[in-house]
């Protein structure tokens, strides 16, 4: 009798336990479009990813692969997969965080087989694949790290958009004035920095709702940067709109290595700065007393303000500091891409690198990875337009977004932000 009864509760509460079917659902649709776009609509041709390029001292061979085996290949493994993680959340287990990135990786290799082998040249340049989208992920990745350090001490940062608009605008002005690419990078950092300011003291100081304050910024840099730019900058562009480029710095022999020779040893100071920013706020925030006091902040500030931390202050701080990070991303635009200012420039990257944090999970290797895999698509794009494949480029156009839709629903985990992040801090 008693073993009955002490056998009842174990019984119930196995049945009482939450099964999150988000993940099989998704694996089993991306595994049925696997088999009928990757195996059944297979071209006959043979995808052709090039690993070197002519400038490269060490060369590699290209890695040629038939597109149809490979399309039934990612197919099957798929299903596997999505009958594995259908099998574990069925037995109440949780699925390994290791499984959507397998998942994921397959899933590309077939995505982008099937795409290069349906084009009418079938062979495209990995390295420049790469190193293209690592560079129109960087003022993402600015962005989403000016996020990070916002959000982690209890801020949202909606601004973000206008702190690039602002960053870039300041670039092109002061460096055009001054004739020095590196004064208009300082002076981005500045323009940053201040929108942040009016963000801080409005949402910290006076307790008016962040969001509100954020999208309101935005709204007024951009109407304030367009309104300058169609009378100031467009009166005389050769004084206050031709900004001299930011040049590329290469490393002599590593800067020569295939696919991350022109990735990590041959960019601009802004691309440089952008690998140590990612690197220094992460130490910073998970490996230094600095970094304890903030998120302690970001998680629950009255416990931290009864251990003596300054709670709004260091919100202050750490959101000016967000955005002259910001503003650097800004530069970008305005330095290495092109050089002269236009109205809206910016193109919504803000709200893509808030997108791009939240997918990486406040944290800053995640955002970083979640902009690369903006930047990505975006260049895919353009490299898929030159080859001529039969994809359309709206399709193109809208993956990144439909990726990190599926991901901040919930496909690849659960994502939560800092307890505290969007409720003001008011001092009993």
């Amino acid at each position: 009798m008693s073993t009955a009864t002490e056998a009842r509760p174990k019984r119930q509460a196995h049945s009482d336990t939450v099964r999150n079917w988000k993940a099989p659902i998704g694996f089993g649709i991306g595994a049925l479009v696997a088999v009928l776009v990757f195996a059944v609509g297979s071209p006959a041709q043979t995808a052709v990813f090039r690993i070197s390029d002519d400038s490269d001292r060490f060369r590699l061979a290209d890695v040629v692969l038939p597109a149809t085996a490979v399309g039934w290949f990612t197919a099957v493994a798929l299903t596997l997969l999505a009958v594995y993680a259908f099998l574990q959340v069925r037995n109440g287990r949780k699925l390994n965080k290791w499984i959507p990135i397998i998942y994921g990786v397959l899933f590309m290799i077939g995505f982008l087989t099937w795409v290069v082998g349906s084009a009418n040249t079938p062979s495209i340049s990995l390295s420049g694949l790469i190193a293209g989208s690592v560079t129109l992920a960087i003022p993402l990745i600015f962005g989403s790290l000016s996020g990070v350090l916002c959000e982690r001490v209890g801020v949202v940062n909606i601004a973000i958009e206008g702190q690039l608009l602002s960053g870039a605008f300041a670039a092109a002005v002061a460096a055009s004035i001054s004739g020095n690419a590196y004064v208009g990078l300082i002076a981005a950092a500045f323009a940053g920095t201040l929108v942040s300011l009016v963000l801080a003291v409005f949402s910290i100081k006076y307790f008016v709702n962040q969001i509100i304050v954020g999208v309101v910024l935005n709204v007024l840099v951009s109407g304030l940067t367009g309104f300058l730019a169609s009378t100031l900058l467009s009166r005389d562009p050769a004084v206050f709109n031709s900004p001299p480029s930011l040049p590329d710095i290469s490393i002599p022999l590593l800067s020569e290595l295939p696919i991350i020779g022109a990735i990590l040893f041959k960019q601009s100071i802004v691309g440089y700065l952008m690998y140590v920013a990612v690197i220094v706020i992460y130490i910073g925030l998970f490996h230094t007393k600095w970094g304890l006091r903030v998120r302690a902040v970001g998680e629950h500030p009255q416990a931290a303000d009864t251990m003596g931390i300054k709670v709004n202050s260091t919100r202050f701080w750490n959101v000016l500091l967000g955005g002259a990070v910001a503003g650097f991303g800004g530069a970008f635009f305005t330095l290495v891409s092109v050089s002269a200012f236009s109205r809206d420039m910016t193109a919504g990257a803000g709200y893509i690198a808030l997108a791009a944090l939240i997918f990486g999970r406040w944290n800053p290797i995640g955002a970083f990875f979640a902009a690369l895999l903006f930047g990505f698509f975006t260049n895919l794009q353009y490299v898929l337009s030159i080859v001529g494949t039969s994809v359309p480029s709206q399709f193109m156009a809208m993956l990144p977004y439909i990726v990190t839709i599926l991901a901040v629903a919930g496909l690849v985990g659960r994502s939560r932000p800092p307890a505290a992040s969007g409720t003001p801090y008011m001092k009993e």
